[in-house]
């Protein structure tokens, strides 16, 4: 049997429950994890709320899509991978097909990539997701190049701390935004060229002086709502403007006609494209690697909790006061 976590109906972190569930063996093309420490996400809050981009197709229903482990064992047609072997999950599958918020999960094996030497198993659960999708979005699809400039909204978290090292290590300028001066220090100490305060500052004019009229290159945005019309006008003729996430929770606009027809280009994104493709997921893989290695990156863990404080972490999620990844650490 394996400790799951499971919700029975939609609600709150309070409609989560840590209950007794059959693992399983492994089929063709999965792996069985030995769970060590699993990475939350913004998806999960929504998914279990009933906000996400998919719905939960049948309770009780689980959760988590990324984590650290051992692999315990291999299904059949399976290769590169061996009982024993250290290994992270990245989100690339529905949480309705697999899950991770247990101390053992079966997880496909296109899912999961070799844990670099020398990382524990609380930073892998930390680094993927975010790099995968800072990676995906700026470097995959943009094309961002030394010189550039990008514009980070919500660069607290995970994936903008993440983003602030890709930026530096390809030599583009990284712009954080944040409403309040409260993680201005830490923004500057991950990187970040500049820190734009909203509450206090307009990011039109900051944006806009910072680059001399231009305009950044790319606006890598996880808030959208109404806000995308200003985060629009400080792009640059031909830039982009990345939505990844929407926590707003309010409709947005597409602003190219109300102002004025700019050479904008305006889309979303999400990791999938980078995990559930193999050879952008290969190329991802070795550039986040590689900046382990060297030091250039490094997981940003604010605040663990163990599995049986689930309940806690969704709250502490939910508050929004974290700078980096919020872990649960699972004991055997």
């Amino acid at each position: 049997m394996a400790r799951t976590v499971r919700f029975h109906e939609h609600g709150g972190p309070e409609v989560l429950r840590l209950e007794d569930v059959e693992a399983g063996d492994p089929g063709p093309g999965e792996l069985l994890i030995r769970v060590d420490a699993i990475g939350l996400n913004r998806a999960e809050v929504l998914f279990r709320g009933g906000h996400y981009i998919e719905p939960v197709k049948e309770f009780p229903a689980r959760l988590g899509s990324e984590a650290a482990g051992v692999v315990e064992a291999v299904g059949a047609g399976v290769t590169g991978f061996a009982v024993g072997q250290p290994v992270s999950v990245v989100p690339a599958f529905s949480m309705n097909d697999y899950a991770v918020y247990a101390d053992r999960a079966i997880v496909p094996a296109a899912a999961v990539v070799h844990r670099p030497e020398g990382l524990g198993a609380v930073e892998g659960a930390a680094v993927w997701m975010p790099y995968l999708t800072a990676y995906g979005a700026l470097v995959e699809v943009g094309g961002m190049r030394p010189g550039d400039t990008v514009v980070l909204t919500a660069a607290s978290s995970s994936v903008g701390l993440a983003a602030i090292r890709i930026a530096r290590r390809i030599g583009a300028v990284p712009i954080a935004t944040t409403r309040t001066t409260a993680k201005r220090d830490a923004l500057l100490e991950a990187g970040a060229a500049e820190v734009i305060v909203t509450e206090e500052e307009s990011v039109v004019e900051r944006v806009l002086g910072l680059t001399g009229g231009r305009g950044a290159e790319f606006v890598f945005d996880a808030v959208a709502g109404r806000g995308v019309v200003d985060l629009a006008k400080t792009v640059a003729p031909g830039g982009t403007l990345f939505l990844y996430g929407a926590l707003s929770g309010e409709p947005t606009p597409y602003p190219g006609f109300e102002l004025g027809m700019p050479a904008l280009n305006m889309r979303t994104f999400t990791l999938f494209e980078t995990t559930t493709d193999p050879q952008r997921l290969r190329r991802a893989e070795a550039f986040v690697a590689s900046g382990l290695q060297t030091g250039a990156f490094r997981p940003v863990v604010d605040r663990t909790f163990g599995l049986d404080e689930i309940v806690e972490a969704h709250r502490y999620m939910e508050a929004g006061s974290q700078v980096g990844k919020i872990v649960v650490t699972v004991d055997h």
